[in-house]
């Protein structure tokens, strides 16, 4: 099939068309004889006719030239070039029988309507041949349009659709058909489509369609199609409603092949991961000591509260209140530790971290105990607003950027020496439904080209940095809706602030 649509065996293009003019849909191209000689049946009876009605009306030979030739037209028009031309015969044949003298004869018996008759067989011919040509142009103009439609749709991956919907005929481009892996000789239903459609999408591809349908309404979605294989096509439906000439609705759309997108996608996603957990494991190297720190603070505890906990019960008379006093340090200290190693475990196994609605000043202070050692030789100070309302997140994913921000605010006031370390960490409500966390060190300050550069990939100003930090940071906030950016400060230093939207009506 070249170029567009299927439709009913035996429809042909007929008045009850739209669906945007059977879009293109070529003409069949069988049964030509018998086609004629129907277009030659009709001609002769508008002859005879004519003839009839002219001849008993007295009318002189101009009216029923007149007329014959707008048969021969309107012929030329519709039907063959060899029935335009039978016709054409025809005529002469009646004019001279009929209107020139003598009647009921083919002799002629005035040279002039010798003239007559010629010119008038001449006329008809040129009329046949001029309109001949120009509808080959126009076939040849509309075929090449469906040629230069058929490859641009293969070359898209873009299929057209039409859709009655009160009797249920559908018309597909050649293309749909290759989409849905499906022999055009096939007729496309409803129930067609839903075979290759994924059971998981059926229910909603169906009542997408019922709503479009009862509303009249344009349509436009994404579904999967299980293909026999067993592989799974992604595709974008669009649709366009409107009414064919007796005011039925109909749909005209398109079908678009978009599984390659959505494996660039999902490729795309799995880079982004595999980065992101690269950038984990390298800060979780760098906080090595950091690490072995926290750990081991908690289990001092454990030992040193086990110790007082042994010398309160061993005295003479034991004090009961000290001991579980020193017990429930014991349980603080240990839950601390189990924390600690489970959320490091997660972070290095690349456990997936569902979202959840969390409070933002409590990540914060999780994430300030986590660095603890790394902050030394920084005086530190917090502004962590009050009854702040929550945000949907995913805890550790927030805990990795904080850690960024943080170890890079201490890495830009290493070299500082004459002026107080001063790390700020703030917390508060900001413009746009959002949360605002800013962390603001007295460091060496940023240049204000640089404030966008450093999100770049790979563009770090350490010297043993890799540049991705940044980078991943701003894409896990904008991944959560949120918006990642860096200020020059007025004074000394530079302040990293970041936005969440806020948990609708909620709190964590």
């Amino acid at each position: 099939m070249r170029g567009f649509l299927w439709t009913e065996r035996g429809s042909d293009t007929g008045p009850d068309l739209p669906i945007a003019t059977q879009i293109l849909m070529p003409r069949k191209r069988g049964h030509h004889f018998w086609r004629t000689i129907a277009e030659c049946l009709v001609g002769m009876v508008a002859l005879a006719l004519i003839t009839f009605v002219c001849f008993r009306s007295r009318l002189t030979v101009p009216t029923p030239t007149f007329l014959y030739l707008i048969v021969i037209v309107l012929l030329s028009l519709r039907g063959s070039l060899i029935s335009a031309a039978v016709i054409s015969f025809a005529a002469v044949g009646c004019l001279d029988y009929f209107f020139l003298r003598p009647l009921f004869s083919f002799g002629v018996g005035d040279p002039i309507d010798l003239v007559a008759s010629i010119a008038f067989l001449t006329t008809s011919v040129v009329i046949t041949q001029l309109v001949s040509r120009v509808r080959n142009l126009m076939q040849e103009k509309l075929e090449r349009s469906e040629t230069y439609l058929a490859e641009a749709q293969q070359l898209s991956h873009t299929g057209s659709f039409g859709w009655k919907v009160a009797t249920g005929e559908i018309v597909w481009s050649a293309e749909t058909f290759r989409i849905f892996q499906l022999d055009q000789t096939k007729k496309p239903t409803l129930e067609l489509i839903f075979e290759r459609m994924h059971p998981e999408d059926a229910v909603f591809v169906k009542r997408t369609i019922e709503t479009a349908t009862q509303a009249a309404k344009d349509f436009q979605f994404e579904h999967r199609l299980l293909m026999p294989d067993g592989s799974v096509k992604y595709i974008n439906v669009v649709a366009h409603a409107g009414t064919d000439n007796a005011g039925r609705l109909e749909f005209v759309g398109a079908v678009m092949d978009i599984t390659g997108r959505k494996q660039a996608e999902d490729s795309l996603h799995t880079a982004q991961a595999n980065l992101a957990r690269i950038a984990r494991l390298t800060t979780m190297g760098e906080l090595a000591a950091t690490i072995a720190h926290e750990v081991n603070q908690p289990l001092a505890g454990v030992v040193n509260n086990a110790n007082a906990c042994l010398r309160w019960l061993g005295r003479e008379s034991p004090d009961l209140d000290e001991a579980r006093d020193a017990i429930r340090r014991i349980l603080r200290d240990g839950n601390r530790g189990s924390e600690v190693i489970a959320r490091i475990r997660a972070v290095l196994k690349q456990e997936p971290s569902p979202k959840e609605c969390l409070d933002i000043n409590e990540v914060v202070l999780e994430t300030i105990t986590l660095t603890g050692v790394y902050l030394q030789g920084a005086a530190l100070q917090t502004d962590l607003s009050r009854a702040l309302p929550g945000v949907f997140a995913d805890r550790i994913q927030l805990q990795q950027v904080l850690l960024n921000l943080l170890v890079n605010a201490m890495d830009a006031m290493k070299t500082v020496a004459d002026r107080p370390r001063i790390l700020s960490i703030k917390t508060a409500d900001h413009e746009d439904n959002s949360i605002l966390v800013a962390i603001q060190d007295s460091g060496i300050g940023l240049d204000q080209k640089q404030t966008e550069q450093l999100f770049e990939v790979f563009y770090t100003t350490k010297p043993q940095g890799m540049g991705m930090g940044l980078a991943i940071s701003r894409s896990i906030i904008e991944g959560h809706g949120g918006r990642l950016w860096a200020e020059a400060n007025h004074g000394p230093g530079a302040t990293f602030k970041f936005t969440l939207p806020k948990v609708e009506g909620g709190t964590a």
